[in-house]
């Protein structure tokens, strides 16, 4: 049985829901892909890294519910690279913007463990907000970062029906009890311990999977968990396929964009203008 979340401290979920409430349901994805900074006419190391995270942050921080910076694109820069995504997440905490550090991690046992420690632990230099996870080993493979996530006030993001066609192979599997059907509701059983309208255990769900939700039977609105739906923007999704797709479910959505934002920089006032733009949709203004 999952242990009850801990006494004293705020969950994830509350913290996000008073942001989302506050500012709105949008993710500002921090992608610093070799294109973006060359574009920006930043060198592609770790000096312009730091320039372009650093930036689009002070842009978005007061419009943003929270960022999402990709990991994988500071992995590829070594220990400098992770050494400005430190800087970043502790400047994101500064600043009181919630963090969702895009890793997918997923591993089983003590591997899963030092992973939730990674991103979860309170003194860790890597700490973030949430963290997303692939549950594909199982999803209770991931209960060390569920426990801490639940202990630490943080929260977990994890894959359920992603959008790149390759997806379906395995998560449409079993039909009217598909893999992403058990996923979800493993979800919803998981967030029975937290109080309050949202649950700190979310899900990835696209926002350009279209009819999937409604073939498969999915109930998102009883995940009672936030739904972070990437894709909105450059991907091809707009803020009203997203309240067509999620329907009932749609207060839970975390509208998240990257491209379409980033490419507005590089300066601040047209990345501002950019997020208030894709706000300004998600709130159907």
């Amino acid at each position: 049985m999952p242990s009850a979340e801990a006494p004293g401290r705020e969950s994830f979920g509350s913290r996000l829901g008073a942001a989302m409430a506050a500012r709105g349901p949008l993710c500002v994805g921090i992608d610093p892909h070799p294109a973006l900074l060359k574009n920006w006419g930043l060198d592609d190391d770790a000096a312009g890294l730091r320039r372009f995270s650093l930036t689009v942050l002070e842009a978005v921080g007061s419009l943003a519910a929270a960022i999402k910076p990709q990991v994988a694109l500071y992995e590829r820069h070594g220990s400098a690279g992770m050494a400005v995504l430190e800087e970043l997440l502790a400047e994101a905490r500064d600043e009181k913007v919630l963090t969702i550090a895009d890793a997918k991690r997923g591993d089983i046992g003590s591997t899963m463990a030092a992973y939730a420690d990674a991103w979860l632990r309170d003194d860790s230099p890597l700490a973030a907000d949430s963290v997303t996870l692939s549950p594909y080993l199982g999803f209770e493979s991931l209960r060390p970062a569920l426990d801490l996530a639940a202990r630490t006030g943080r929260g977990v993001f994890v894959l359920a029906l992603t959008s790149n066609p390759e997806g379906a192979s395995v998560q449409h599997v079993g039909g009217a009890d598909s893999v992403a059907r058990r996923i979800t509701q493993s979800a919803a059983a998981e967030n029975r311990r937290y109080q309050g309208s949202l649950g700190s255990v979310g899900l990835v769900v696209g926002a350009t999977v279209g009819s999937a939700l409604s073939e498969l039977d999915l109930d998102l609105a009883a995940v009672r968990g936030p739904l972070l739906a990437p894709g909105l923007g450059a991907q091809g999704a707009t803020p009203a396929d997203l309240r067509a797709t999620f329907g009932a479910a749609y207060p839970q959505v975390l509208g998240t964009s990257s491209r379409d934002i980033l490419s507005a920089g590089p300066e601040q006032r047209g990345l501002r203008d950019a997020a208030q733009r894709t706000l300004d949709g998600l709130r159907g203004e």
